[in-house]
């Protein structure tokens, strides 16, 4: 029972260390629940997804990375792409009209569309792999006999920590009723998506 407690509690510290920096899925999560938009189901996702993820690296998944090498440059091409598409769509976003980017007047987004972005953001990314797969696939090897308790744990971090995101985001309401704050936000999202494109490419000779 106490190697399970310790399993689990590094599984849970070291997810949660993994997401805590905030990246392209975290900044779409945090903007949802600021709008109060489908924030139930954003989060679900991001959970679901990373737990998979999490289950993929820990049942040994990088086997399939390292018998196919080309598969993590195309996702990385993949990844920049959409990233860079959707910076620039916060950024047009930033730019518009004050009124527009009211919390209170934004027009709501389609449940399906806003699935599909937030789909992409997670299974486009080669850093979500990176962390998930290769990272807390190759360190369960240290828990054999409680692989099990050390994903559960994983997973538990992932469903804290994107729950607490969503529904947290609405305590800073009061400063997001300023459409200036939104600007901020939007703009701060284009940086971070364009940064992490960037970063995916650098050493790909683009």
């Amino acid at each position: 029972m106490i190697d399970a407690f310790k399993a689990s509690t590094a599984g849970f510290s070291l997810s949660l260390s993994l997401i805590l920096a905030i990246g392209s899925q975290n900044a779409f999560v945090l903007r949802q629940g600021l709008r109060r938009e489908h924030v139930f189901l954003i989060c679900l996702t991001c959970f679901l997804s990373d737990t998979l993820l999490i289950l993929a690296g820990i049942a040994g998944f990088d086997v399939v990375i390292a018998r196919l090498p080309w598969l993590e440059q195309a996702m990385r091409y993949i990844g920049a792409a959409f990233l860079f598409a959707y910076g620039a769509r916060s950024l047009w976003s930033a730019l518009r009209s004050s009124a527009a980017l009211a919390a209170a007047d934004a027009a709501p987004q389609p449940l399906k569309k806003t699935l599909l972005i937030c789909l992409a953001l997670t299974w486009l990314n080669p850093h979500v792999y990176l962390d998930t797969v290769f990272l807390i696939g190759s360190i369960s090897t240290q828990y054999d006999g409680q692989k099990i308790a050390f994903a559960l744990g994983a997973a538990a971090s992932s469903l804290l920590f994107f729950f607490a995101l969503g529904y947290g985001a609405r305590l800073l309401q009061p400063l997001f009723a300023r459409p200036a704050a939104w600007r901020i936000l939007d703009g701060l999202i284009a940086a971070i998506m364009w940064s992490i494109a960037y970063s995916l490419v650098r050493n790909l000779g683009v």
